[in-house]
């Protein structure tokens, strides 16, 4: 069905922005505000929330202007594992080149680079070379012994003393990083214990989107939040600590609600007096619960996540990229909200497809590969693998024909197009199957457009397929992967092998 909307980006931004500036205030002009999630590109909250602006974070940030900077923070163990981040297929380490880059193109100043645990690992100094050199500062902190438990030891010159203090001038400075174990709470600790040295009376928050602490525990929106961190066993839960200081009940996470006793030390012992948090929500600058005007479309955005996490977790335990324990917790995730996989609109058509496939006998070496892609005005079209293309370029190219009007029967892939490449894929790269994959797909497509109208028409229509959702019976193989992440589909699919060979290149 078309797209209902249920997040207000305006009211979010006015609401966030005056909870960031009272916490400033709060700490005398000084504040070092981790920052949950993603800063850019936050496609999750844009999944569930529906309406939300994936950038609105830097939003806020550009509206607070030279109040703002930024301190990275990277582990240096992910540099070493070459750890990606699947949304964009790129590691961790090139993640944060690309985060810099889109902070400068804002105007928005980049106090530096922390390379975090840092135990001289040559991937981790080789990333340390490289932004020296092109005039980025970077500093390192070495994992300290007896953290997060032996609070006397980390407050003292061996703990946080032993680290480098990292200059900053302006009131805000906002600790981001790439993804989950960053180092981002230690690096605002390791400040705070240095301000404090210094006589500066500097605070810390925590800038959260995801759980929405005044939202119920089961509600669809949490408990996709919960689905995303499965693989991390995170869990929500009531803030015990909440309630009993205030009376009413808070939800949190396993992880912060577990760390709060020893954070509220260690806080207290940089300060010299009592903290001023009672709980890990007090910690935390949540106004998202504020921007949601639909909350039954919120809702029904959320319950599609989880299931998405689902194919996720089970496309990735069938690579072997993650334990049976993670699927299982998405799928009674799925039971808690009363949904099942094929609730995903887009499923059963796929699956339909590959029959149709297969009925028909047009597979590519035996394996018979549908899609099916939702569009905006809620029309499902489908699409199948042959031994000219994959089931995504066939998607892809109906899905653009019917959104330009052309019918099925005109051609807008000259034959000519895919001759050619069949060709030099067979006799110049020696590759045993011709089939054109949806990157080779759309470089094709865009040739055809310089001699073909109905080409171009469709070449035009392809920026419509953003944010549309697709699901495929087979795993797609790179050149699929690429090009629909490049269209910015929402992709799911089956956990199912896309070709009988074991290595796909």
């Amino acid at each position: 069905m078309p797209q209902r909307y249920g997040f207000d980006n305006e009211r979010y931004l006015r609401e966030q922005t005056e909870a960031i500036l009272e916490r400033v205030r709060r700490f005398d002009n000084k504040l070092y505000l981790e920052f949950g999630g993603k800063l850019l590109f936050d496609h999750h909250a844009a999944r569930v929330l529906p309406g939300y602006d994936p950038n609105v974070k830097m939003r806020l940030l550009q509206q607070l202007g030279d109040q703002a900077e930024i301190l990275l923070c990277i582990h240096a163990g992910a540099i070493e594992r070459k750890k990606m981040r699947a949304d964009f297929g790129i590691t961790y380490d090139a993640d944060a080149l690309r985060l810099i880059d889109e902070v400068r193109d804002r105007e928005i100043a980049v106090c530096g680079v922390v390379i975090t645990r840092f135990d001289d690992q040559p991937s981790a100094v080789l990333f340390r070379n490289k932004l020296e050199r092109r005039g980025v500062p970077v500093y390192t902190h070495r994992a300290t012994r007896g953290y997060p438990t032996d609070v006397n030891r980390i407050v003292s010159p061996e703990g946080y003393g032993a680290n480098a203090f990292i200059p900053t001038t302006r009131p805000l400075v906002v600790v981001t990083g790439p993804g989950p174990g960053s180092g981002k709470l230690a690096t605002c600790l390791n400040q705070m214990y240095h301000e404090h040295l210094r006589g500066a009376r500097s605070g810390y928050a925590k800038f959260e989107t995801f759980p929405i602490w005044n939202l119920p525990l089961n509600h669809p929106v949490n408990v996709a939040y919960e689905a995303a961190t499965a693989d991390l066993r995170d869990v929500n839960m009531i803030d015990p600590f909440h309630l009993e200081a205030y009376g009413g009940t808070a939800i949190n996470y396993n992880r912060d609600i577990e760390a709060f006793p020893v954070l509220r030390k260690i806080l207290e012992r940089i300060t010299g007096g009592e903290a001023v948090y009672r709980s890990p929500t007090d910690m935390g600058v949540n106004r998202a619960g504020a921007g949601i005007v639909d909350d039954a479309a919120v809702r029904d955005a959320a319950a599609q996540e989880v299931i998405r996490r689902y194919f996720r977790y089970a496309c990735e335990y069938a690579m072997g990229l993650t334990e049976k324990p993670t699927v299982e917790r998405a799928e009674r995730l799925m039971e808690t909200l009363h949904i099942r996989p094929e609730d995903r609109v887009v499923v059963a058509p796929a699956r339909r497809s590959a029959e149709g496939a297969r009925a028909a006998g047009k597979g590519n070496e035996g394996i018979y590969c549908g899609a099916a892609i939702e569009l905006r005005d809620g029309v499902i079209v489908t699409g199948r693998n042959s031994p000219l293309m994959h089931a995504a370029s066939s998607l892809v190219l109906n899905a653009a024909k019917r959104l330009a009007g052309v019918p099925d029967s005109m051609h807008v892939l000259s034959p000519t197009v895919t001759e050619t490449v069949g060709g030099f894929k067979r006799n110049i790269l020696g590759k045993r199957s011709v089939s054109l994959d949806l990157d080779e797909t759309l470089i094709g497509l865009a040739m055809s457009s310089a001699t073909n109208p109905l080409a171009q028409l469709c070449v035009e229509k392809l920026k419509e397929l953003r944010g549309c959702d697709v699901h495929m019976t087979h795993m797609p193989p790179p050149g699929d992967e690429a090009g629909l992440r490049q269209l910015g589909i929402h992709l799911t699919s089956d956990p199912n092998f896309p070709s009988k060979d074991l290595f796909l290149s």
